[in-house]
């Protein structure tokens, strides 16, 4: 639901000497708070059930990787023990580690769900901080699912105000932007007015970071944990009285400013419209999402054709230039790098490997020779599509003379849930 920023009260104004400069801040913190979504629609909560679901599986999945380890050990040799749950483990911290290590874990094994309006994972920010928070205030179901929308609506909302140049310049948005869903969430469930509400947002403006860089090492995880950490300690202080720029996002050297080139204000949810989180992705292969129409297009050729890797002369994969940007490490040495080296990936799907099995994303598999043999036939063509940023064309040139193609666009809500 819109609210021009005119409507609120001066008091909020903090910082900003121009209100045209406090909008899309304050138009978020007005609709975090009034706006008028309860009780959700039915399709809006079995969607957002979903995404938990997958949220749990993922981290639980994550919850061994070494990453998380690290993590586990620092925090309880620092003395931070405390009733924080910590998915598929014994031990116990304090609900704002809860939520860095959970968060980290659920992205671990870069298994979890996508939408591309945030070009990125929206749940691993947001989940975390509603079970952390959920879990110390004995909240119920459906403040938890509202708390969980709210927070996915927001970080998917920046996301189309951001626009692509978010991206290209190599930001991570799963954390730059999931840093105001976690933030939106937590202050739902905290009970926040709009001037506190405000106020958490510009704390987490000040802390919004994760660089693309980063993929295939540890840091890619552990930015999301971060920023679900960051999101629920924003609005924590923001309940205390901690102060912040009041138009952080649209201000002068504000986050947009200083994110973007292509930042443009846009309406809120508006009554009848779906929300964000009814166009969830869900993956099926372990590796980034980016890949998924390149490896779908060509598991469907070797099965449509009984293409094998001896068979192939070339492989040709046309793709957005994103996905050259993200996942196209051309080396791979480790399980880690694996999940982003497009060519390696298609190579383990001609291969008959099961991409959706997180346990064959290993060193060895990153230097088999026989799939290296295979990743030296691909080549990569980038397309300036206006399509979804999520679809490939791949042409497979046999030895037998023949040529065939597939496009797939993997942009696609799933429809495996009842609701399509």
């Amino acid at each position: 639901m819109r609210h021009p920023h005119s409507s609120l009260d001066d008091s909020i104004t903090g910082l900003a000497s121009d209100k045209r400069q406090l909008a899309p801040t304050a138009a978020l913190a007005e609709w975090i708070v009034r706006g008028a979504i309860s009780p959700l629609p039915l399709s809006t909560t079995t969607w957002a059930k979903h995404a938990l679901l997958d949220w749990f599986g993922v981290a639980i999945g994550g919850s061994a990787d070494p990453l998380v380890d690290i993590l586990v050990d620092d925090a309880l040799e620092e003395g931070t023990q405390g009733s924080g749950r910590l998915l598929g483990r014994a031990e116990r911290v304090t609900s704002v580690q809860a939520a860095l290590i959970n968060g980290a874990a659920s992205h671990a094994l870069d298994f979890d769900d996508v939408n591309q309006r945030v070009y990125g994972h929206p749940s691993v920010a947001i989940a975390p901080v509603v079970l952390a928070l959920a879990e110390r205030r004995r909240s119920g179901g459906r403040e938890v699912i509202e708390a969980f929308v709210i927070g996915y609506e927001v970080a998917c909302q920046l996301g189309d105000m951001m626009g692509p140049s978010h991206d290209e310049k190599g930001w991570h948005a799963t954390a730059t932007l999931g840093v105001f869903g976690a933030t939106a969430a937590a202050a739902k469930l905290l009970g926040l007015n709009v001037e506190q509400t405000t106020m958490a947002l510009g704390i987490a403006a000040t802390q919004a970071a994760g660089l693309q860089s980063m993929f295939g090492t540890m840091c890619k995880p552990l930015q999301v944990g971060r920023a679900a950490m960051n999101g629920l300690l924003a609005a924590r202080w923001a309940a205390r009285g901690f102060t912040s720029n009041a138009a952080a996002l649209g201000c002068h050297q504000g986050f947009a400013a200083t994110h973007s080139s292509s930042f443009e204000v846009k309406p809120l949810l508006q009554p009848g419209d779906a929300f964000a989180v009814e166009a969830t992705l869900f993956k099926h292969h372990a590796a980034c999402f980016l890949m998924h129409a390149s490896l779908d297009a060509t598991g469907a050729l070797r099965d449509d054709h009984g293409i094998t890797a001896d068979d192939v002369r070339q492989l040709r994969v046309r793709i957005p230039r994103l996905h050259l940007q993200s996942c196209n490490i051309p080396e791979p040495q480790s399980g880690a790098q694996l999940k982003f080296s497009i060519k390696h990936v298609i190579a383990m799907v001609l291969a008959g490997l099961d991409t959706g099995d997180a346990s064959v994303y290993t060193a060895q598999t990153a230097t088999r020779s026989d799939l290296v043999v295979v990743r030296n036939k691909v080549q990569l063509e980038a397309q300036e599509w206006d399509a979804s940023c999520y679809v490939a064309e791949v042409s497979i040139a046999l030895r037998n003379g023949q040529t065939v193609r597939k496009f797939v666009d993997a942009g696609l809500p799933a429809k495996d849930i009842g609701l399509q």
